[in-house]
């Protein structure tokens, strides 16, 4: 299914959209990747979800990314004996791990890897950051805190501490038993929560043992300030502003997004912005001008993909939210700005042929009447490579390995078709000019760039770049073979 833009769209999926018909509309009106969250549902929920999508996929004919997300550890207090506490600022309050109910005065923290961590002038944030504590004074098992900004605590509220790296698995064991379901599911990414440091991403890489694409989601400070080793051990990331933004003052995270977004393209890996992108469309059917202006910045930074959340998960207008986003995106991407801001923008990390060769094909695509960039690609890392140039032309990402097609469904620009093996270079670019034509991005009378790698079916090869007539005829009389 060609899409009018090349940024792409994450729909959460949940109680507002577990049907066939939802699902598929959601799909036809611009939702490129699904997301299951692992924080909500049974795995019976999950797989009929899974089942739906691929339905989906099969009737239309046109390949869909599913990504998993993994809850991660949960941090939360314990219970209260007589409900809610409003906490005054310059109060005393601890946190421990005696299991008896809070009060006034404390609370049950039940994670001895906090106090294990903390030291006094750390910050504990809770409820979402509305809550501010200063540590005083702290052990193995208590810590003595004063209110600096106070509101409402109650029953299992959520804990933040953005000073320190917690002695914490990224995976819980709820989070092992998940990935294993949804990788023998058939899960095309699996985006992990609550990364560190570079070692978790390796762990959930090993358990998952290449059935599907790692997903690191930026949400803790340490994560940013380690970005760039995460960043070389995941296949993407994701920026999950909503957690950066309790952790970190809200002021730092546009910049932040700015400087992933430029990190992860250098890199040629997909990058997603998630959280609160519409978050308006929940109970409206028309987004604020705010939101609109914040995916519109998104798209203009160059990320890969927007995401929606609760918008179309639970809220009331999830196609209404996912049309918005397309919307946006085609206007943005027909602002003759925006390939200069692109191009601005462009940088790389490698320095390889095959850098050099995608590097050549957008220049050349942009410099003549080329109507498209045909890439075959067995692993994905030739789309991958020809996305992060953003060509000012359509990418016609061609594979024999329908997995390797569905996660290239994340990355900005690949409109992925599946081909079947190939052995000789004039079989790629019939192929390729076939498609193009099908696709309805040339005609006979027109040219494309096709870049591949010899021999084929090989990873890591990309050595070879041609133009071709879109005119089979002329192939043969034109092609060296």
């Amino acid at each position: 299914m060609r899409r009018q833009r090349n940024v792409k769209i994450v729909a959460t999926l949940g109680p507002a959209s577990d049907t066939y018909d939802t699902i598929r509309a959601l799909h036809e009106a611009g939702a490129d990747v699904f997301r299951l969250n692992m924080s909500h549902g049974s795995h019976d929920d999950i797989r009929a979800k899974h089942y739906i999508i691929r339905e989906v996929e099969r009737d239309l004919g046109s390949p869909i990314a599913i990504l998993a997300d993994l809850q991660g550890p949960k941090l939360r207090v314990g219970t209260f004996a007589d409900g809610p506490h409003a906490l005054q600022d310059g109060a005393a309050f601890r946190f421990d791990l005696d299991p008896a109910e809070g009060d006034i005065t404390r609370v049950c923290l039940p994670h001895p890897e906090i106090f294990q961590a903390l030291e006094p002038g750390a910050t504990l944030l809770v409820n979402d950051g509305k809550i501010r504590l200063k540590v005083e004074a702290c052990g193995d098992d208590f810590a003595d805190c004063t209110v600096i900004a106070g509101g409402e605590i109650s029953n299992r509220k959520g804990v933040n501490v953005p000073d320190v790296v917690l002695p914490l698995a990224a995976l819980s064991e709820k989070d092992r038993a998940d990935l294993e379901f949804v990788c023998a599911l058939g899960v095309d990414w699996l985006a992990l929560s609550f990364v560190q440091r570079a070692e978790d991403v390796a762990e959930a890489r090993a358990l998952a043992k290449g059935r599907a694409a790692i997903l690191a989601k930026i949400e803790k400070p340490t994560a940013v300030e380690r970005f760039g080793e995460i960043l070389a051990v995941s296949d993407g990331i994701m920026v999950a502003r909503g957690d950066l933004g309790v952790e970190l003052p809200v002021q730092k995270v546009p910049p932040i997004q700015k400087r992933l977004i430029r990190q992860c393209r250098a890199a040629a890996k997909p990058v997603i912005v998630a959280t609160q992108m519409l978050e308006s469309m929940i109970e409206s059917p028309m987004p604020t001008r705010a939101e609109v202006s914040d995916v519109a910045a998104a798209i203009y930074e160059g990320t890969d993909a927007i995401m929606l959340s609760a918008e179309s998960a639970a809220g009331h207008y999830p196609v209404e939210a996912v049309q918005t986003m397309d919307n946006v995106a085609t206007e943005v991407e027909a602002d003759p700005n925006y390939p200069s801001i692109l191009a601005a923008s462009r940088r790389s990390d490698g320095h390889s042929i095959a850098d050099a060769i995608v590097a050549a094909a957008r220049e050349i695509a942009e410099t003549t009447d080329i109507k498209a960039i045909c890439c075959f690609t067995q692993s994905g890392a030739t789309a991958l490579l020809t996305a992060r140039e953003r060509p000012g032309v359509p990418i016609i990402a061609m594979t024999s390995l329908l997995g390797t097609a569905r996660r290239l469904c994340l990355s900005w620009g690949c409109n992925c078709v599946i081909t079947e093996e190939l052995e000789r270079f004039r079989g790629a670019v019939i192929s390729a000019v076939r498609a193009t034509r099908s696709g309805g991005f040339a005609t006979p009378e027109d040219q494309i760039v096709v870049v591949a790698g010899v021999p084929f079916n090989m990873a890591g090869t990309t050595n070879i770049l041609r133009i071709a007539p879109c005119d089979e005829r002329l192939i043969y009389t034109t092609d060296p073979g």
